[in-house]
């Protein structure tokens, strides 16, 4: 039974003016088969936080600490934290120009799994993975995200998270950019990876029709670099009615990057 402990996390980033603090003491514990949704306004932390926890050396961890059962994740190289079980969904999933789909994914496999795939099962494998996403073939052989669309790059990050199998799957923003169609097709590989053992899932975004598809049990609001409400799935209900204007409205959410 994974668990994922984020315990008065504090992030800063350098800028021409010097640090400034994005995330002010972020308190979320996530357990396998647990759901949670962080739902805020443009500015408030949201991917920050996802971008600190996978180890993106653009932000300072300064103080608190993130435990993946019970082990220190900050402790970790970015590799290290992908074997040990996190995944991040990218919003903006970047090209590897010369590296095949095909390649990336079975390197990715072999070091999450400790061994190769038998190739035999491995391209079976990965046949039955795209064909559950609408994913051309042909796009085995091209270059990560080269070329690729907005909707057709959150297809082959649902890909690795199903393929890679990790016990934390942090998704930032996977809904934007999504017409109706391939928001379902990529709901459903989310669906199909919790359904496929115990895991966890951080999913952040900023509006609520990915939850019509994907039920969250927790949805936290983040507001000023931490998170300001928490409740179930009703709480999404009332942001969808109400926006985020009483949060935005703190002093301390101003500026937040």
């Amino acid at each position: 039974m994974a668990t994922l402990e984020i315990k008065d996390l504090h992030v800063s980033v350098n800028t021409d003016d010097g640090a400034k603090e994005i995330l002010k003491g972020v308190d979320l514990t996530i357990k396998a088969g647990e759901t949670h949704a962080i739902m805020g306004p443009n500015g408030s932390g949201k991917s920050t936080l996802s971008y600190a926890i996978a180890g993106h050396p653009k932000y300072e961890i300064t103080s608190g600490s993130v435990l993946l059962d019970g082990e220190d994740v900050l402790g970790m190289t970015v590799d290290e934290r992908a074997r040990a079980g996190l995944f991040l969904a990218m919003q903006y999933p970047v090209e590897v120009p010369g590296v095949s789909m095909s390649n990336f994914l079975r390197t990715a496999a072999t070091a999450v799994r400790g061994e190769a795939p038998k190739l035999r099962h491995w391209v079976k494998e990965v046949k039955e993975a795209m064909s559950e996403l609408d994913i051309d073939p042909t796009f085995a052989e091209r270059s990560v995200n080269e070329g690729f669309s907005g909707g057709e790059k959150k297809r082959h990050e649902i890909l690795q998270l199903g393929l890679l199998q990790p016990k934390i799957a942090i998704l930032d923003e996977t809904d934007s950019g999504l017409d109706v169609d391939a928001l379902r097709v990529v709901s459903e590989g989310v669906n199909r990876y919790k359904r496929s053992g115990e895991v966890g899932v951080m999913l952040i975004t900023h509006y609520t029709r990915i939850l019509k598809y994907i039920s969250p049990d927790f949805v936290h609001v983040f507001a000023g670099g931490r998170i300001a409400e928490s409740g179930g799935p009703e709480l999404a209900d009332k942001l969808e009615a109400e926006g985020y204007v009483k949060y935005i409205g703190k002093p301390e959410a101003a500026g937040i990057a």
